[in-house]
């Protein structure tokens, strides 16, 4: 059969072709799609006509066409759905992708061929707009930045830490799914299951009988917080699963093969020695100059204006906690895994989403929900396409259309979780929008909702609602891209700036009239009652809690980055130092609250993209609070939230709709008429004092 990956799809919007696609084409692909790559490169470089747009920026864009198309349509299919055929190939050719890249960005006559197009903008013998002349600009930056400028030696030993260090975060990465599922929680005991509905412990069993087990199975999510321990009311479950979330990765007694330390130590220090050969103090002041932020001061600077209030509010909370913990049990001492228990149950102290669940159908919250904040947004409407088939079996694809019916992309929903699905919940790329190209935007959603039971409804958690929400608004940024070129489209932003468009979008999940609409009882179809409704959004106040385990992973990200190679330790038994010595330094060990993620499984940093960058959700939270107040102000009587065409029309067109295209703080300064204030972030988390 020929390999679908080898030329345009033609399916609607140019999704993959997944019915026919095999791991084998992809294997092909990457080796065809690199060597075309190299040779369109190559000929761009020894073209002897002067730069010019067309044939530099325009030449560049198009150039790794097979390889793009390859690596868009695998990697979300990997992560969602692996197997030992898809791990093999990321092993192999992770590596190898790093040496392509390394090839490229090492090449001097590429380089000179982009600094020869800017030296003729500058002399005035070529127009640069303003999209053509910032990616230009980040071209050029990223040799710079990328040891164009490093000697023979140099160079060659950056290839080598190019290429263990993508081989080590592919290895990072393969434990931390093996090792969740390792570290499920068996229970054989059903009274332990106090506090659990049965429509939980159905799912509980179902995973049981699903690994040939009898009883119930407790599988863990990526954080470090488990939904389970909100409701479980047996005391000794709640610290089982609590140490089986925080001590994965650490090579506990029967969990020897899920160690994950020796490899995050050894992806710290070569990232230090990285970092010091292409002439930076560490990796962190590397990230942070290409952020929103800039430079490491600034992020160490906002952390550290907001930890001391946090602490106190989160002591204020554990003194409130323990003595409702004496009253249940008088003997008991506050720990770790009585928090989210005791919290959801806090007479007076916010509302216990909980008893939200079966108000919580997915379809109900997708289409009446998420799709519905949209349409009234924005306008765009979603049809389901039973035609199309997504990157999973699971997957279902919707087209999008404008309000005048012109189709505007399409968006691929994967939300159930399964053994061979990455932990927590993502949105991916699989077509970029482009006008260069012509193509409309193809993005993803993919989630880890708990699976119904046969023939019931899908139930969600409030947790899972926001984060659907969440997930939606990165859609939302790149389905509606109005760009260029499509390097710069939708998400393509600083690490600093992509949670933003998101966390905006969380809003709307607490939106009163929209609540009324996708929170109904999947029985009897009644709406969430009015009551329920006004003590949510009362409740929306930021806990001490929820901002120290954020606070904690941050410095635990920075630290590893932030700290000398001669600082580091030499190997994963210094890990557990080294993460309680950050955290006391920083003044926030407060030891009842851990990190939403410790080292051992923190993907964000030591598999994903966000090494030095996890600050970027509590930096893009600036921008969210303050842009939240600005929907607050374009709010009318029967919209005080700010859900309303006009409102979602200017930031569409002001933030979402220029993507990448200019520099992340321009577009904001755009939309919001100046830069971002912390004023409302500071309200939003009870710190203004």
């Amino acid at each position: 059969m020929t390999n679908p990956l080898l030329s345009p799809s033609t399916l609607p919007f140019s999704l993959p072709d997944y019915a026919n696609l095999t791991d084998a084409h992809v294997r092909e692909a990457v080796e065809v799609g690199m060597a075309e790559q190299l040779e369109a490169l190559r000929a761009l470089a020894e073209d002897p006509e002067p730069a010019t747009v067309e044939n530099v920026l325009h030449a560049w864009e198009t150039s790794g066409a097979t390889l793009d198309r390859t690596l868009s349509a695998f990697w979300v299919a990997k992560s969602a759905d692996t197997n030992d055929e898809r791990d093999a190939i990321m092993a192999e050719f992770a590596p190898r992708l790093a040496a392509h890249t390394d090839t490229i960005m090492l090449d001097e006559s590429l380089y000179a061929r982009l600094t020869q197009l800017g030296d003729r903008a500058d002399a005035g013998e070529v127009d640069l707009d303003e999209q053509d002349a910032f990616v230009l600009t980040e071209r050029l930056r990223a040799y710079e930045r990328g040891g164009i400028t490093l000697d023979a030696p140099g160079q060659a030993r950056l290839r080598e830490l190019n290429g263990e260090l993508a081989t080590l975060s592919t290895e990072f990465d393969r434990l931390l799914v093996t090792g969740r599922a390792a570290a499920a929680v068996h229970v054989t005991d059903e009274a332990e299951l106090a506090g659990l509905s049965q429509d939980a412990r159905t799912g509980l069993r179902e995973a049981a009988e699903a690994k040939g087990l009898d009883g119930w199975l407790i599988t863990l999510t990526n954080t470090t917080g488990q939904p389970v321990l909100d409701s479980l009311e047996h005391r000794g479950l709640r610290e089982r699963v609590f140490r089986a979330s925080v001590e994965r990765g650490l090579g506990r007694e029967g969990h020897e093969a899920h160690d994950t330390r020796d490899i995050l130590v050894r992806i710290a220090r070569l990232r230090a020695e990285r970092a010091t050969l292409l002439g930076y103090e560490h990796h962190a002041s590397y990230v942070h100059q290409v952020g929103c932020a800039q430079t490491t001061d600034a992020v160490n600077d906002l952390l550290g204006r907001l930890a001391p209030g946090a602490v106190q509010i989160a002591q204020r909370e554990a003194d409130a906690l323990a003595e409702q913990l004496h009253t249940l049990e008088p003997e008991a001492t506050l720990e770790g895994w009585d928090w989210q228990f005791l919290a959801a149950r806090s007479a007076g102290e916010g509302f216990d989403t909980g008893q939200l669940t079966p108000y919580l159908e997915f379809e109900r919250v997708l289409t009446d929900g998420v799709f519905a904040a949209a349409t009234a947004l924005y306008g765009i409407t979603f049809h389901e396409r039973e035609d199309l088939v997504g990157y999973t079996e699971a997957a279902r694809v919707f087209e999008v259309r404008e309000a005048d019916g012109r189709q505007l992309g399409a968006v691929a929903i994967d939300p159930y979780t399964r053994p061979t699905k990455k932990g927590g919940a993502w949105m991916t790329s699989i077509v970029d929008q482009s006008h260069l190209l012509g193509d409309l935007p193809v993005v993803t959603n993919t989630c880890n909702v708990p699976p119904p039971s046969a023939g019931q409804p899908s139930l969600m958690t409030w947790t899972n609602v926001i984060t659907l929400f969440h997930e939606f608004g990165h859609d939302l940024h790149g389905l509606l891209s109005d760009v260029r070129y499509p390097s710069r489209s939708g998400t393509s932003v600083p690490r600093d700036f992509v949670e933003f468009p998101s966390q905006v979008n969380e809003i709307w999940a607490w939106e009163p009239a929209l609540l009324q609409r996708y929170a109904r009882h999947h029985e009897t179809g009644e709406p969430i009652p009015q009551e329920w409704v006004d003590q949510l959004v009362d409740s929306r106040t930021e806990t001490g809690y929820h901002t120290i385990e954020l606070l904690k992973a941050m410095i635990l990200d920075q630290a590893w980055h932030q700290t000398p190679l001669t600082q580091l330790p030499e190997d994963g038994s210094g890990v557990e130092a080294f993460e309680q010595a950050a955290l006391e330094r920083a003044g926030v060990a407060f030891p009842l609250v851990p990190p939403r993620y410790r080292s051992a499984y923190f993907h964000h940093i030591f598999g994903g993209g966000y090494a030095a960058g996890y600050y970027s959700y509590l930096w893009s939270e600036v921008m969210d609070a303050d842009t939240v107040q600005w929907f607050r102000e374009q709010g009318d009587s029967d919209h005080p939230g700010g859900m309303t065409r006009a409102a979602g029309d200017v930031f569409r067109r002001e933030l979402l709709g220029r993507g990448g295209s200019i520099e992340a703080l321009e577009t904001y300064r755009r939309f919001r008429g100046r830069d971002p204030e912390v004023g409302p972030l500071l309200e939003r988390l009870g710190l203004t004092g």
